[in-house]
């Protein structure tokens, strides 16, 4: 039986990452000159919460100005995302959730901020029963609790949800959540997805093969 649906925001919700990395070129340029390639950010970025890449990022500032930097590139997205639309077919996917009273909860690791100014740009914030950010929990994607509280928020067991991902670590986090994880292949080949952990991987919410999956969990 399908009771939960938990889903990533960047990349799976609505396709941000040629904004982010914009947002990304602009900040490391403004910094020290440096320029981001999409190859760079597509392997060392995209996917990743901020704490522990902008350690990377910038190893020689303190923690008080990698907090600053990160600040400063989310507003700079953010100012790049006055409007955003949603993937194809995932309104049709929300309606069906919405009739069949399946729960519905974003799992990210954007900072809250973002979280909350994307979901109101694409005109769906009132449609999630909860937004867990992982930047609030002990630990970010690729762990498994931010998924794990998606479940508990939900009161659902992984065996009856399912888990849309765009990135890498956010594939391994529902996967090791023990959630059936679907591959959205927005960002990443979907070689890649399918080796991080997804079990099914599609170009959008209206693939006839997603469809078949839920038709199969309703029972």
């Amino acid at each position: 039986m399908l009771t939960a649906l938990l889903f990533d925001l960047d990349g799976t919700l609505t396709d941000t990452d040629t904004l982010h990395l914009q947002a990304f070129r602009q900040l490391l340029g403004d910094y020290d000159g440096r320029e981001l390639t999409q190859a760079q950010f597509d392997a060392q970025i995209s996917g990743r919460a901020n704490g522990e890449l902008f350690g990377e990022l910038f190893p020689l500032a303190s923690a008080a100005e990698c907090h600053a930097l990160a600040a400063r590139k989310e507003a700079l997205f953010r100012q790049l995302a006055p409007t955003l639309q949603p993937m194809s077919g995932l309104l049709r996917l929300m309606d069906h959730a919405r009739a069949w009273d399946i729960g519905m909860c974003v799992v990210t690791n954007a900072p809250r901020l973002n979280a909350e100014h994307m979901l109101d740009a694409l005109g769906i914030a009132e449609r999630f029963d909860d937004v867990v950010v992982a930047d609030e929990l002990a630990r970010p994607k690729p762990d498994p609790l931010p998924y794990l509280t998606g479940l508990q928020r939900l009161q659902a067991r992984a065996a009856e949800a399912l888990a849309f991902e765009d990135s890498l670590p956010g594939v391994k986090a529902a996967h090791d959540a023990g959630i059936y994880t679907v591959g959205i292949a927005t960002t990443q080949p979907a070689q890649r997805l399918l080796e991080a952990g997804a079990q099914l991987v599609v170009e959008d919410f209206n693939d006839p093969t997603l469809w078949a999956l839920i038709e199969t969990m309703h029972g």
